[in-house]
C-alpha cells in the first residue's frame, strides 16, 4: 500500500505544476531581483539562542486531522516571537497541512524572527516561492528526494540567499548531507508511517559531522526532552503540536520556555 509521504509527494508534483500555470517563475525571479532586504538567518539565530525552540504554525497533519482548525496568523506568530521562538516554522502544504504560502507572506510581515518554509521540496520553483515569501529557511527531506536532487535544490537555495535544513531519519539518510546544507534536522516521526520515536535523535546525533547545527523535530513534548536532546549536542528543537493543540500556542511557548530555565 502507498504510504503516506508518496500519496504527498504525487499530490506536490500536481500543485507545483498547477502553480507554475498561475505564476511563471520568471515573474517571480524578476520581482526577487528587487528585494534589498536580507532575511535573517535561521542557522545564526539557533546558534546564538538560549533555547533552540523553532516553533511550528501547523493547523492540521496527516496523522491526526485538523489540531487547531480556525489558527490565524497574526494571532499566533508575534507571540511565538516575543515568548522566545529562535526560529518559527510554517506549513505551506495545503492538501496535508492546512497551510498556504500566504501565511508564510503574512508572517514575514509580522516579525523579524526567521522563518522556515515548511513543506515537499521537489521543485526549483519553489525555493523560488520561499524566497518571494519571505523565508530565511527551506527544508529538504531526504526520503522524498534522491541524493542528486538534494544536492542540487540545496545549490539553488543557497543562491538565493536560503539555509538549508535537511531532514533524515535514518542512517541510511546520512548520505543527502552534503555542504550546501546548514541544520540537519532529525524527524523522530516516520513520514511513511507516522509513527513517533525521540529515540532516533539520540541513535543519530553522533553520526551528523559536527560541522552542521544538528536540530530535533518531533514528539517532543516534555521540557526535560529538550534538555536531555541538548546535552548531547542538538542546538534546535521543532515544536508544533504540542503548542498548537492548545487554546493559545503562544503561551504555550512561553510556559515551556520558562520551564526550561
Amino acid at each position: 500500500m502507498t504510504n503516506i509521504l508518496d500519496r504527498i509527494i504525487a499530490n506536490k508534483r500536481i500543485e507545483v505544476e498547477q502553480q507554475k500555470q498561475q505564476h511563471s517563475i520568471d515573474t517571480i525571479i524578476k520581482k526577487i531581483a528587487c528585494f534589498t532586504e536580507k532575511p535573517a538567518s535561521m542557522k545564526e539565530a539557533l546558534l546564538n539562542s538560549q533555547t533552540g525552540i523553532i516553533a511550528e504554525f501547523k493547523r492540521r497533519s496527516p496523522s491526526r486531522d485538523w489540531i487547531f482548525k480556525d489558527a490565524k496568523i497574526d494571532d499566533i506568530i508575534p507571540l511565538y516571537s516575543k515568548n522566545g521562538a529562535s526560529a518559527i516554522s510554517i506549513l505551506t502544504d495545503i492538501d496535508f497541512f492546512g497551510g498556504t504560502l500566504s501565511d508564510l507572506e503574512f508572517a514575514k510581515s509580522l516579525t523579524k524572527t526567521p522563518l522556515l518554509r515548511k513543506d515537499f521540496m521537489i521543485d526549483e520553483y519553489q525555493l523560488y516561492q520561499a524566497k518571494f515569501s519571505g523565508a530565511s529557511a527551506i527544508l529538504l527531506i531526504a526520503s522524498a528526494l534522491t541524493r542528486e536532487s538534494t544536492i542540487q535544490l540545496a545549490t539553488k537555495a543557497k543562491e538565493l540567499g536560503l539555509d538549508v535544513l535537511l531532514e533524515i531519519h535514518n542512517e541510511q539518510e546520512l548520505e543527502h548531507i552534503n555542504d550546501k546544507v546548514d541544520i540537519v534536522g532529525v524527524n523522530n516521526r516516520n513520514l511513511g508511517t507516522f509513527v513517533t520515536d525521540v529515540q532516533v535523535s539520540f541513535d543519530l546525533v553522533d553520526k551528523i559531522p559536527t560541522e552542521f547545527v544538528k536540530i530535533s523535530e518531533s514528539g517532543i513534548s516534555q521540557p526535560q526532552t529538550v534538555i536531555d536532546l541538548r546535552e548531547v549536542g542538538y542546538k534546535g528543537f521543532l515544536m508544533g503540536e504540542n503548542f498548537m493543540k492548545t487554546e493559545n500556542p503562544g503561551k504555550a511557548l512561553d510556559e515551556f520556555i520558562e520551564q526550561l530555565a
